[in-house]
């Protein structure tokens, strides 16, 4: 069902050589940004009649407005089944605690006597948030956009989500549902390349957005790098993944479930095992034919996911190499399930996000580890990290000199001027001594 890519006859290949030979998802985001680029424009310059025509010709359901009532969001909020309510309760409370804890306090620091840099972080004015609504529904999305929008202090927070043929056009009411326990009240009825670019653009009906975050399907990923520039963007979602860096000791019945929990996503998920140990590998080869054959979405979604070439069990000589193998391909999530996993886990340079030990599986961060599971993929954990509160703070400097602290410097700032062959930054300083440089 999964491939195999041994990795243990020679030494490993360093930097792309490495990543080469790993398993990826084709996700070609430039051939669809030309498809995109005229929805875009067509939103630009028609509004929600644009909106409205593509909520007929994508979702198959012919709408009046895009923005979702007021009462739509009460009646979603009032039917939501009580346990699904206290799942999501709980989810947002644990959220709210882990990122509460990382907003940015406004520090001054003294260069010299009398010149002192303050960086302050404001929040971004306005944002809008995506939640996807294609083979499933995501409240746990809206829970992960929004909370860390919230406690960063941003003003304004909109929310789209595609509208359904079955519930009348709305969002799927869970969605709605989420919105209303977070106290979002300003939700729209849109999906896919348009609804980035009502909120890039604004409408009759929805203001134009500072920034857009959240995860989605290749049209949404080729419409965020469309405007980037013009609105700030989170990152480029493509197909989730899952790595698993594992050992002999790792239960084989717990990784084979871990594999198969990402799997059931998308055709495109990949579920990667990188172990040192044949004995392990086998055993989940064998787990996967067990529990996928009784699982759900198996032949839409998991089957196609797990025998693509997204995903493999990597052999490695030991926990070294693997470690190098991890870190080459960056996963999305990684699961370290090895002896002395936290150890391990610290050494671990590239992940969005990485869970460690037996008993911290992906799917608790999906939903109720507090963590965010709007994470880089495709590599992107190289150099980009999780939605976070940080994601929709800007820092700004408050640079304050006396004029005896300006003169002290005077001299360097004339000199690197000069040798930039940029006379004029110096003269801006010179004119305020009479033209002449403070000490020579």
């Amino acid at each position: 069902m999964i491939s195999r890519i041994d990795l243990r006859a020679d030494a490993l290949p360093e930097g792309a050589a490495l990543r080469d030979l790993l398993p990826r998802a084709e996700f070609d985001v430039e051939a669809a940004l030309e498809k995109v680029r005229p929805i875009c424009e067509d939103v630009h310059h028609r509004g929600t009649a644009a909106l409205i025509e593509y909520a007929r010709k994508f979702d198959g359901v012919t709408l009046e407005r895009i923005r979702v009532p007021a009462e739509a969001l009460e009646e979603a909020l009032a039917g939501l089944d009580p346990a699904v309510r206290a799942a999501l309760e709980e989810s947002i409370r644990r959220a709210r605690v882990v990122h509460a804890a990382q907003r940015r306090s406004r520090h001054a620091t003294q260069v010299v006597p009398g010149g002192t840099v303050t960086e302050k972080w404001v929040p971004v004015e306005r944002v809008g948030l995506y939640a996807p609504g294609g083979r499933s529904v995501y409240p746990s999305s809206v829970v992960m956009n929004v909370v860390p929008a919230q406690e960063a202090g941003v003003g304004s927070i909109a929310l789209a989500s595609p509208p359904q043929a079955e519930f009348g056009g709305l969002p799927h009411p869970t969605i709605l549902a989420a919105c209303a326990l977070l106290g979002v009240d300003e939700v729209y009825a849109a999906g896919g390349a348009q609804a980035v670019a009502m909120f890039a653009y604004g409408t009759e009906e929805c203001a134009p957005a500072n920034m857009v975050t959240g995860p989605g399907n290749i049209w949404v990923a080729a419409a965020k790098r469309y405007f980037t520039g013009k609105i700030g963007i989170d990152t480029e979602a493509g197909p989730t993944e899952i790595a698993v860096l594992a050992d002999a000791g790792a239960d084989p019945v717990h990784v084979a479930a871990d594999l198969i929990s990402q799997a059931e996503h998308d055709p495109l998920a990949a579920a990667v095992l990188v172990t040192d140990s044949e004995e392990l590998a086998a055993a989940v080869e064998a787990e996967l034919e067990t529990q996928v054959a009784a699982a759900k979405h198996v032949e839409d979604r998991i089957r196609p996911a797990l025998t693509g070439k997204q995903s493999a069990i990597v052999l490695v000589r030991d926990l070294e190499d693997g470690l190098k193998v991890v870190d080459a391909y960056g996963a999305e999530h990684l699961e370290v399930q090895t002896a002395d996993a936290a150890a391990l886990a610290d050494r671990v340079r590239n992940a969005g996000a990485i869970f460690v030990g037996p008993w911290s599986p992906v799917s608790l961060g999906d939903y109720c580890a507090g963590s965010n599971h709007v994470l880089p993929t495709g590599g992107c954990a190289c150099h980009s990290s999780g939605l976070s509160v940080q994601s929709f703070l800007r820092g700004i400097h408050l640079v304050d000199y006396t004029r005896d602290a300006l003169a002290e410097v005077t001299h360097h700032v004339v000199t690197l001027a000069e040798a930039e062959d940029l006379p004029a930054h110096g003269a801006a300083l010179k004119a305020r001594f009479g033209w002449k440089v403070p000490g020579q």
